[in-house]
C-alpha cells in the first residue's frame, strides 16, 4: 500500500499560481481576520505556524506572512489533476481527502517486483520504492508540486509512513520497522489521537504508543468503547481495509455544513438563525444525494476555540430541514451554556438510500410537506439557491 500526501497543497498550488510569493511565508485560510490557518508553506513553518491554528495567533508569530483566502475550485482542479496521473499507475486509487491518496500495487505488474513466493515483507515493500520516485516525478511534470509517499504492508501504517519525512519524502516501513519507531513515542503522534484523548489515556497510564498496545483491550472498551479498540488495532499497527477506487464510490457517510462567524455571538436568536439556514442547506443537499439521515449533530466552538460536538438519534431517518432544524436547536439549548460562539456547524449521520425507502413522518402523515419541499428544491434549481429564503435567517 501506497499513502500519498501533498506537501502543504493549498500554498503551494497559491505559490504556483503566483510566483511573486515564491519563498515567503503564505497562510492560507477563511478570513485573515476570523478564520484558522488551512495551509501554510514550509517557509511559515519555523515560526510555529501550522494548520488548524487561529489565523490571528499565526500572523501575531509572522507578522510578515502573506494571507491567501482560500479558493476550492483552484484545489479541486489540481486534485483531480494529480489523480489522473495515479490513476496511470493502477486502477485501485482511493482519494482520503483532496490532497491525499491511498493506491494499491499488489495487482500491478511493476519492474523488479517479487515473485509470488517473496515472503520478506521488508524485500516485497523495498521493491516498491523505484515506483513511488515515479509517481513522484510524475505528478511533480503534471501539477508542478511535490509530494510525499508513505509505503507499507496497510493503510494504516502508510499514512504514518507518509509523516515522517516532509517535503518530498519517501519512508518504507514494515510492520517491525513501525513498531520500532513509533512505539517508544508519545500516543498523540498516532493519527487519530487528538489532545483530549491523550489526556483521557494519560489518566489509565497510557502516554506512549507501546503502552497502548500492550493494554488490557477489556479495559480500553470499557472507558471508549469501540474507539478503544481501534486506537489498540492503530498503535499495534493493524489495518485490514483495503483500497476502494474511487470509481467503484465511497458510501457517504454524513452530510453538513459549517460556518465561521464574521464576529463572535452570544444572541440565541442569531445562532438559531444560523442553524436554520445550514440545516437548510444539509437538507437540501440530502434530498439533491439520495439520502435519508437518523443522527444529527451540532458543533460549536467558543472565542477560546474550545470546541464541543453534540448530537441526537431521530426514531426515523428524515432529510426534511425542519426534523434537522428542530433537533439541532434543542441541542443547542441543551449543551450552549451562553459563551460567544464563533463556529456553528449541522451535519446528518446514520445515512441510507433514499430509493425505495418509506419515511413514515413525511410520506405517512404530511404529503403536503414533502410536495412542497420538492417544489421549493425545483425553485432552486432553477433560479438558484437565493431565490427563497427563510424567513427565520432573515435577521
Amino acid at each position: 500500500m501506497l499513502h500519498l500526501d501533498m506537501d502543504s497543497f493549498f500554498a503551494s498550488v497559491e505559490e504556483k499560481l503566483n510566483p511573486r510569493l515564491k519563498g515567503k511565508p503564505i497562510l492560507v485560510g477563511g478570513t485573515e481576520r476570523r478564520g484558522v490557518v488551512a495551509s501554510a508553506n514550509y517557509a511559515a513553518r519555523p515560526f510555529g505556524i501550522h494548520a488548524g491554528m487561529p489565523m490571528a495567533e499565526a500572523k501575531r508569530l509572522c507578522p510578515h506572512a502573506v494571507f491567501v483566502e482560500g479558493n476550492p475550485q483552484k484545489y479541486v482542479h489540481t486534485s483531480l489533476q494529480f489523480l489522473d496521473v495515479l490513476k496511470s499507475f493502477t486502477p485501485a486509487v482511493e482519494p482520503f481527502s483532496i490532497d491525499e491518496a491511498f493506491l494499491d500495487l499488489t495487482q500491478v505488474p511493476y519492474p523488479g517486483r517479487p515473485s509470488p513466493e517473496e515472503r520478506d515483507p521488508a524485500v516485497i515493500l523495498d521493491s516498491a520504492i523505484p515506483v513511488a520516485h515515479a509517481i513522484q516525478r510524475a505528478v511533480q511534470r503534471r501539477v508542478g508540486l511535490t509530494a510525499t509517499i508513505g509505503i507499507a504492508p496497510n493503510k494504516y501504517i502508510a499514512k504514518m509512513a507518509s509523516g515522517v519525512q516532509k517535503p518530498r519524502g519517501l519512508t518504507v516501513l514494515t510492520l517491525e520497522r513501525y513498531r520500532e519507531r513509533f512505539w517508544e513515542r508519545g500516543v498523540q503522534e498516532l493519527w487519530g489521537i487528538g489532545e483530549k484523548t491523550k489526556e483521557a489515556l494519560a489518566k489509565l497510564g497510557i502516554r506512549t504508543i507501546g503502552q497502548l498496545a500492550k493494554f488490557p483491550r477489556e479495559f480500553l472498551t470499557y472507558h471508549f468503547g469501540l474507539n478503544g479498540e481501534r486506537m489498540q488495532e492503530a498503535a499495534l499497527g493493524r489495518d485490514e481495509n483495503p483500497v476502494i477506487p474511487y470509481y467503484e464510490g465511497v458510501p457517504v457517510k454524513s452530510m453538513g455544513h459549517e460556518i465561521t462567524l464574521s464576529e463572535d455571538v452570544s444572541d440565541k436568536e442569531a445562532l438559531k438563525a444560523q442553524l436554520l439556514r445550514l440545516s437548510d442547506m444539509v437538507g437540501r443537499r440530502l434530498r439533491a444525494d439520495g439520502y435519508l439521515g437518523r443522527i444529527i449533530s451540532v458543533k460549536i466552538r467558543d472565542s477560546k476555540f474550545r470546541t464541543t460536538i453534540r448530537q441526537r438519534a431521530l426514531p426515523e431517518v428524515v432529510d426534511d430541514e425542519h426534523e434537522i432544524f428542530h433537533t439541532a436547536a434543542l441541542l443547542l439549548e441543551e449543551h450552549w451554556d451562553g459563551r460567544p460562539l464563533r463556529l456553528i456547524g449541522v451535519s446528518v449521520s446514520g445515512l441510507v438510500s433514499a430509493a425505495g425507502h418509506y419515511q413514515h413522518s413525511l410520506f405517512g402523515q404530511d404529503e403536503h410537506r414533502r410536495k412542497l419541499l420538492e417544489a421549493v428544491d425545483s425553485l432552486r434549481d432553477r433560479f438558484g439557491e437565493h431565490s427563497l429564503v427563510k424567513a427565520g435567517v432573515l435577521r
